[in-house]
């Protein structure tokens, strides 16, 4: 019996150290590295750079010498037949039909193909490595939304979590008090509407923290998922560190420097133009002649029966055919087509134009808003502070004088409302001064800072 109760103390115990072994303590860093590695929308576009990659490859091998073999063998079931005049025959006057060629024919052949000057290819070489280029700073991109969102979610998530800390210091502060007015009821010494109206508040904070709890949890499974984490991870975040948002709240707030070109957004549209321009001389070098040098060899093998293969012994004819040359070709007319696909260039190359034009006023109003919304955050978060210690002292006044019977429940309770709505209000600008901050640290093309 004793050996059962120790067996299952221990079994219980380890299954509670394995339950929290398994839960997960994510900082930060961390949250954004495990990102990194498993966001599904990261990992499909490493993927669509990898193609283009292999992209780039596809394109210079039409600049390589292109080899190819072939092999054949044929029955010629019904022979041509050829109409000859009776003279070659010994037939005067008459005409003749004569059988041409033989019943087997095996041919093994092979033929090289060497571009030696087309332009197209050779802007398509340059294309293809700029392509490359093009999905590299894509993939790029994709990592800084990764960080962005999952950044956001963080913070949010640690602020409800603040939130969630706030209405449990209520809720506790509540409950003391039933359990003294109830007291003070049984005694005679407080009324029954009292006490019901401090239970209706408890109840009203306890409906608050079931509603917190929830959102909590879809906010949580929102931060897995963007990380690629399963649901049914048990993660736990670390306390919001107060200090830090503090200090730089008390200090002169470092902003950075706007640079437009340091934002991926730009390098891509850049190089959209840049393979826009490349399409173009593409179109262009339609109009330019080509010439390629091509060579080919076979060895052919005749005969009447199926001996072709029978070595010394076999009745087939055997030889040899090569050939060298170059091709040249002159483009001439194709109907205006070419004309028409230089114009359509021309066409995406100003729409690319507008486009760069957008995005420097949208990155630039971008980053005046998150400056403006950072220092208004910054200077909310000072007053907030204030704004708590205030209410949290008049709180304990008012504390104190309900108990000396010098201030009224209603008093009491205003008084509570007044610190939960202050200190709800700290923490609404403690996000919204960590998402200001995470819009200007992606203002200034900052965000891959955030890893380290």
């Amino acid at each position: 019996m004793k050996k059962w109760i120790v067996s299952f103390l221990f079994l219980t115990t380890a299954g509670i150290f394995n339950a929290n072994a398994q839960t997960k303590q994510l900082s930060l860093q961390e949250a954004l590295k495990f990102a990194l590695a498993h966001n599904q929308t990261l990992a499909v576009s490493r993927l669509e750079e990898s193609i283009g990659r292999l992209k780039t490859e596809e394109v210079r091998a039409q600049a390589l010498p292109q080899l190819s073999a072939n092999g054949s063998l044929t029955d010629n079931l019904k022979k041509q037949v050829m109409v000859v005049p009776g003279e070659l025959t010994g037939q005067p006057g008459k005409t003749s039909l004569l059988e041409v060629g033989t019943t087997w024919n095996a041919v093994a052949s092979g033929e090289v193909n060497q571009q030696i000057y087309n332009q197209s290819v050779f802007t398509g070489l340059k294309a293809a490595r700029a392509g490359e280029q093009y999905y590299s700073l894509q993939t790029q991109q994709t990592s800084e939304n990764v960080i962005y969102e999952v950044s956001g979610l963080y913070y949010s998530l640690l602020v409800k979590k603040e939130k969630m800390n706030v209405l449990q210091s209520n809720i506790d502060k509540l409950t003391r008090l039933v359990e003294t007015t109830q007291s003070q009821f049984d005694n005679g010494l407080a009324k029954k509407i009292d006490l019901d109206r401090i239970r209706v508040n408890l109840v009203n904070y306890q409906t608050q923290q079931t509603q917190l709890e929830n959102q909590l949890r879809v906010d949580e499974n929102k931060l897995k998922q963007s990380m690629g984490m399963p649901a049914e991870t048990a993660v736990s975040l670390p306390p919001l560190s107060l200090s830090d948002i503090e200090q730089k709240a008390a200090g002169i707030a470092d902003f950075g420097t706007f640079n437009l070109a340091n934002r991926t957004e730009t390098k891509i549209l850049d190089k959209t133009e840049e393979l826009q321009l490349f399409q173009k001389k593409a179109y262009l070098a339609e109009y330019f002649p080509s010439l390629s040098f091509n060579g080919r060899y076979s060895y052919n093998g005749l005969s009447n029966k199926f001996d072709l293969f029978n070595g010394s012994g076999s009745t087939a004819n055997w030889f040899g055919m090569a050939s060298i040359g170059i091709t040249l070709k002159i483009p001439i007319f194709d109907g205006f087509a070419r004309r028409s696909r230089v114009q359509q260039s021309n066409q995406v190359l100003k729409q690319i134009d507008l486009r760069q034009e957008l995005n420097k006023l949208n990155l630039s109003t971008a980053y005046e808003n998150s400056r403006l919304m950072m220092q208004n955050s910054l200077s909310t978060i000072k007053t907030q502070k204030e704004n708590v210690a205030l209410a949290d002292e008049v709180y304990a006044s008012t504390q104190n004088n309900y108990k000396l019977g010098l201030a009224s429940l209603t008093d009491l309770l205003n008084a509570e409302t007044s610190l939960a709505e202050a200190q709800n209000s700290y923490n609404e600008a403690l996000l919204q001064y960590k998402l200001a901050e995470l819009d200007l640290i992606k203002s200034n093309g900052n965000l891959p800072s955030l890893l380290n």
